[in-house]
């Protein structure tokens, strides 16, 4: 797949789109979660037939992201760091991401509607099986399977807003980019 221009305004919409709703949900509890970048991951995986520009382009939408709310946040304009301890475990979990809307890519809109549940369910998984294991003290759980369902237990609000915000921002992702490179407004991929 060549970089088109299609392509490169496409990549920095959803830059855009990212930061803007990290900006605004991330420092809500009530709606931390609620990310447009999981849907970022399992589109690259699902549309992107060039498997090192799927992963490629995921990975530079949260990086470019984190460095505008690094950016602000030295600023004392976000409450927040970009950049923060363990972080590296949802750029893995990104990746992870990526692969399964690569798996689900044949399935078209059948495809989109499973990775909104597989990917955010995938993560919460993994993403609270680390904390758990790698901050649990910190966060005051035992290192037994009470403090791991206690994890999990306290994940199911980011967990909710993830899966909402991925059934939201995969298909309007999917339907946007063949608007922008095919000039068709559908969830169906043209190869």
């Amino acid at each position: 797949m060549k970089l088109s221009k299609q392509l490169i305004i496409f990549f920095f919409i959803l830059v855009g789109i990212s930061t803007l709703v990290k900006l605004i949900c991330a420092p809500q509890i009530n709606l931390s979660g609620f990310t447009a970048v999981m849907a970022v991951s399992l589109f690259a995986g699902i549309a992107i037939p060039d498997k090192r520009l799927a992963f490629l382009f995921p990975l530079l939408t949260l990086f470019l992201s984190d460095i505008l709310l690094q950016v602000l946040h030295a600023a004392n304009l976000f409450p927040f760091a970009g950049f923060y301890s363990g972080q590296i475990i949802n750029y893995v979990l990104f990746i992870v991401l990526t692969l399964i809307g690569m798996g689900l890519r044949n399935y078209k809109t059948a495809g989109v509607i499973a990775a909104s549940f597989i990917g955010p369910t995938v993560f919460f998984l993994a993403s609270n099986f680390f904390v758990w294991k790698t901050q649990g003290d910190i966060m005051g759980y035992n290192k037994d399977i009470t403090g791991l369902w206690q994890s999990y237990t306290f994940g199911l609000p980011f967990y909710r807003n993830s899966i909402i915000s991925t059934f939201i921002f995969l298909p309007a992702f999917v339907a946007l980019y063949n608007q922008l490179l095919y000039k068709k407004f559908t969830l169906q991929f043209s190869k």
